[in-house]
């Protein structure tokens, strides 16, 4: 394996890892992407959930991202503590409501043009018809996961 290149990289016997293998590739595409920022894709995405949900539960952003509750909890933690998200009480005091402050928005803003500059890449390297079907085809994974 070592020296291959990316063209050239086997498919694996398991759909597990390969998915995992393309996440984390591109994953590190975005990643660089959004450093300049102080932000990671992890993070970046919870900022872009929040702006689109608004105010939303711990429970309902973890099932939006397919998150379990530690990862959730781990990468909210960051994000509070930079001053970017903000809790407040639910109507049930067991519920927390998850919300974007007004620093969050302002991140987000920034970060934005070099997560679009990624996107692009991403979307070009691939080309268009390709894009669009791994948009279709991953919303099925993630069913197919969510549901199985």
């Amino acid at each position: 394996m070592k020296g291959q290149s990316p063209a050239s990289l086997p498919l694996l016997p398991c759909a597990c890892a390969n998915l995992r293998r393309a996440t984390r590739a591109v994953s590190r595409m975005y990643n660089h992407a959004l450093r300049s920022d102080g932000l990671e894709i992890t993070q970046f995405t919870l900022l872009m959930a929040l702006n689109l949900t608004g105010e939303t539960t711990q429970g309902k952003l973890g099932k939006l991202l397919a998150l379990d509750s530690t990862t959730l909890t781990r990468t909210l933690k960051l994000v509070k503590e930079r001053g970017w998200v903000k809790a407040k009480p639910g109507e049930d005091r067991r519920q927390k409501l998850l919300m974007l402050t007004a620093a969050g928005r302002d991140q987000l803003q920034r970060a934005t043009p070099h997560w679009k500059r990624a996107q692009e890449e991403l979307r070009t390297g691939l080309g268009e018809a390709s894009w669009s079907q791994l948009g279709e085809l991953l919303a099925q994974v993630t069913r197919a996961g969510v549901e199985g």
